[in-house]
């Protein structure tokens, strides 16, 4: 986004302005964050994260989209389906932390409210899990394993669309299940 990492800007006292746990560290949800909550527990002024972030949001984006990142990692499972289950499950997995999902709906919320934000929402949150997944269907391409008519835009749709879906529309769990019929469903 701005920068190599989370903790970008320098403090008045040199210290880095550090927000890594801000995504699961926001006691009350979206609702209850502000610039000034993250500074205090980042140990440096709102200046300094304004500096570096237009808004509560976008702070909070990054440090999900840098929570995903770890907590999503895309190790070789040997096969399509097992990169795909194995993505699914992480994804799920995080998807029920406490919090994470309050603040997934939040963020979408905000993308709907706000053009800009919109725009910076999918370039630095959607896009980089699309891409994540992406490299899985690429890496399964070159071994030979995927199906012959399948895309990776066609499944990032799929797998996005079902997730944002249960994410925000109808309050059905990210389970076992789900994993396996989407599995199931792109690997055909």
């Amino acid at each position: 986004m701005h920068g190599a990492g989370i903790a970008r800007g320098k403090s008045a006292g040199g210290g880095e302005a550090d927000t890594r746990g801000a995504a699961d560290d926001e006691r009350g949800g979206y609702a209850a964050a502000s610039i000034e909550k993250i500074a205090q527990r980042a140990g440096v002024g709102k200046r300094t994260i304004y500096r570096w972030w237009p808004s509560k949001g976008d702070v909070l984006m990054e440090a999900l989209a840098r929570k995903a990142d770890v907590q999503i990692p895309l190790p070789d499972e040997g096969s399509w389906a097992a990169d795909l289950r194995r993505m699914l499950a992480d994804s799920y997995a995080l998807a029920r932390a406490p919090q994470i999902g309050e603040l997934l709906r939040a963020l979408m919320t905000e993308a709907q409210l706000d053009p800009a934000f919109a725009e910076r929402f999918r370039a630095e949150f959607l896009d980089r899990r699309r891409a994540a997944l992406g490299s899985r269907v690429e890496r399964a391409r070159r071994r030979g394993d995927l199906p012959a008519t399948l895309t990776a835009e066609f499944a990032a749709d799929v797998v996005f669309g079902v997730f944002w879906y249960r994410l925000i529309a109808v309050p059905q769990p990210f389970d076992d299940q789900l994993a396996d019929n989407l599995v199931a469903l792109l690997n055909t």
